[in-house]
This record gives structure tokens, C-alpha cells and sequence, in this order.
């Protein structure tokens, strides 16, 4: 029963990542609905498995359950974008002032290898995994922040982060971001001066914003209600 159980979680788990990446690549509009019998049939899964990789996505924040009407993929709105951005500078500038005084050789280390990671994915022209690698690197100060509800609302809003990133991408007509992007973002993390450091992440997320809002403002004003 038990290895039964483990090959469900995994068949899950699998599911979950096909459809991730089918969401950040935009396969799946923003707003489609995900149907269960559609979707079985085409990725030739059990029901069981499927609702448990929709739930996953759910509690993800790339998909949203709406009473009476099923699951859809969630659309972001320009408004939402402006949200993200605010949240996330406040968030992330937080979080370095309590990582600051803890970070060690380690942190560094740890940056630097997902810094590589999300190279590697650059470089592969894998846009899905270079967001996740991304939302990684930037994770880091989260976790060494000593916060826990930081932390965990940081993983609350992982999912709106990986459809902005996606949006921002496809604005940009990237399959990820610049490979020297983080390279001052590295260089100050690991500084001396984190009034320096508090200004590039005002300057990071702001990159690219205006351009992002317009794609997106764009799109919804071309989707038909």
C-alpha cells in the first residue's frame, strides 16, 4: 500500500510539472479553463492523479477554483502586476535586513550556485525552468532571514511570480532573463553595504515593469469577455 501510494504522489508530482510549464509557456491562456476530462485525455492520466496536480497548482497560485464555474488558469491584470511589484520590493528588502547579519561564506556559496543553475537554464532556452531557478535565487534571503511567515509568504505568492515572470518574458520576447541580469543583484548580496544593496532590488524589480504592463494590458484589452 505504501509503495502504491508513492507511485499516485509521484504520477502527481509529474502531472503538476507538465502543467506548470504548459501554463508558464503559454499553452494554457490566461483564464482557460482547465477541464479534468480534456486533460486526462490528452496527457493519458487517471483522474486521481489530475485532481492531485490541480490542487498543487491551486495551492501554487497558477490555477484558481471558482464555485460554479470550475478551475482556470489565473490572469493576471495590470493592477495585479503593480501589486506584485510593491509587495515584492517591500518583501525582498526585508528580507535582506534580517539576512543581512547572518549570512555566511555559505550564503555566498548558495547564491552562487543557484545563480549557475539559473545560467544553465538561460542557456538551454528553457524559459519554465529558468523561472523556477530565478524564484530560487531570489528565495534565498527568505530563507536565511529567520522569519518564518516571511518565508511562507513568500511561497504564497511563488505562483503570481512565475505568470508575471512568464508575461515579463514574453514582453520581452525572452526565453528567460539576460544571462548578466543578476550580476550586480550577486555583487551586492554579498557586500558590505546593504543600503546599496536595498537599491538594487528597487531598481531590479523595476526593470522591465512599464513594458510588462503594456503586454499585459494588450492582451486582456484583445481577449474577448
Amino acid at each position: 500500500m505504501e509503495e502504491l501510494s508513492l507511485k499516485r504522489e509521484t504520477m502527481g508530482a509529474q502531472i503538476a510539472a507538465l502543467l506548470r510549464r504548459a501554463i508558464l509557456a503559454g499553452e494554457f491562456a490566461p483564464g482557460a479553463p482547465m477541464v479534468e476530462t480534456a486533460l486526462a485525455l490528452r496527457l493519458g492520466a487517471s483522474r486521481g492523479p489530475l485532481r492531485e496536480a490541480m490542487r498543487q497548482l491551486i495551492d501554487e497560485g497558477l490555477l484558481v477554483s471558482v464555485p460554479y464555474t470550475g478551475t482556470r488558469v489565473i490572469d493576471l491584470s495590470v493592477q495585479d502586476i503593480n501589486d506584485i511589484y510593491a509587495m515584492r520590493t517591500c518583501l525582498e528588502q526585508f528580507a535582506f535586513e534580517l539576512a543581512w547579519p547572518r549570512r555566511t561564506p555559505d550564503f555566498a556559496t548558495e547564491l552562487a550556485r543557484r545563480n549557475t543553475r539559473l545560467q544553465q537554464a538561460i542557456d538551454a532556452s528553457d524559459d519554465a525552468g529558468a523561472i523556477d531557478a530565478e524564484l530560487d535565487l531570489h528565495g534565498l534571503a527568505y530563507e536565511w532571514s529567520g522569519n518564518r511567515i516571511l518565508l511562507a509568504t513568500w511561497n504564497d505568492i511563488r505562483g503570481r511570480l512565475q505568470l508575471y515572470w512568464a508575461a515579463h518574458h514574453r514582453a520581452h520576447g525572452l526565453t528567460g532573463p539576460r544571462r548578466e541580469s543578476h550580476d550586480d543583484y550577486l555583487r551586492l548580496a554579498i557586500g558590505d553595504d546593504l543600503d546599496a544593496m536595498k537599491t538594487e532590488i528597487r531598481s531590479h524589480m523595476r526593470r522591465g515593469l512599464e513594458k510588462t504592463m503594456a503586454f499585459v494590458e494588450d492582451r486582456n484589452a484583445a481577449t474577448p469577455d
